[in-house]
């Protein structure tokens, strides 16, 4: 099966497939559309050969679908015909930090966190995939984790302040989470100088990865296992990579 991986992210939309492995990047920002982002994805790979479709999207996803815009890209995410502009390729939507997560995991109770634009999150419990929203959660000051965290912690403190914040945020999070491990992903996970014991720096194919491995065959998303996106309250079972 060929697969069409198209991770959403507030500077760049990457997209791949299993025979184009290394990604191209298209810019999005505040003014990319779905409308847009279809075209010039539809354009980049018109070459290309493909069966189905994976979607991560930077935000909540449930029935297939996002349930809110994004906070960092332009409207109209939530009621555009994803499945009509794409005729005869099967899509799968999945949250753009579990599709990372999925592609990055290693077996046990692994807490997923994605530094980029803003801040991505999910878990994996003994091969049980769940969709975080951590990011516009209160942390201090007034501010979210994901103003700390996220490219706007990045121009307001200093990579410096950020690394720090980077460090106890994680700490406080994988307590919370009771997690084994932290997979640490995101464009800017790569600024860090040094990781606390038990995080690994994800790497650049986790996403292209994840996005293949919703449709293997005892995975998540597997004809399996049921999508954890068909039923928001369903838990799926993922294999370890």
């Amino acid at each position: 099966m060929k697969v069409l991986i198209i991770d959403i992210g507030g500077t760049h939309i990457k997209v791949a497939s299993t025979e184009n492995l290394v990604p191209i990047k298209i810019v999005s920002g505040p003014h990319m559309t779905p409308a847009k982002m279809v075209e010039q994805v539809k354009a980049a790979t018109a070459k290309w050969s493909y069966d189905v479709v994976t979607i991560g999207y930077p935000g909540p996803v449930a029935h297939e679908r996002p349930l809110s815009d994004p906070f960092n890209l332009g409207p109209g995410w939530v009621d555009f015909a994803y499945q009509k502009h794409f005729p005869g390729k099967p899509l799968k939507f999945l949250n753009d930090a579990a599709m990372q997560a999925l592609g990055g995991y290693k077996g046990g109770r692994m807490l997923f966190l994605g530094t980029g634009t803003g801040l991505g999150s999910a878990l994996i419990v003994d091969g049980t995939l769940v969709s975080l929203e951590l990011s516009h959660m209160p942390y201090k000051n007034g501010k979210s984790y994901e103003d700390y965290l996220g490219l706007r912690g990045i121009e307001a403190r200093g990579k410096k302040a950020w690394r720090k914040s980077v460090k106890k945020v994680i700490a406080i999070l994988q307590a919370g989470m009771v997690a084994d491990y932290v997979l640490l992903g995101g464009g800017n996970a790569k600024l860090m100088k040094k990781l606390p014991k038990g995080v690994i720096l994800g790497a650049n194919s986790n996403a292209i990865d994840g996005g293949i491995a919703i449709w293997k065959d005892g995975a998540v998303g597997s004809s399996k296992h049921p999508s954890p996106n068909q039923y928001p309250d369903t838990t799926v079972t993922a294999k370890p990579n």
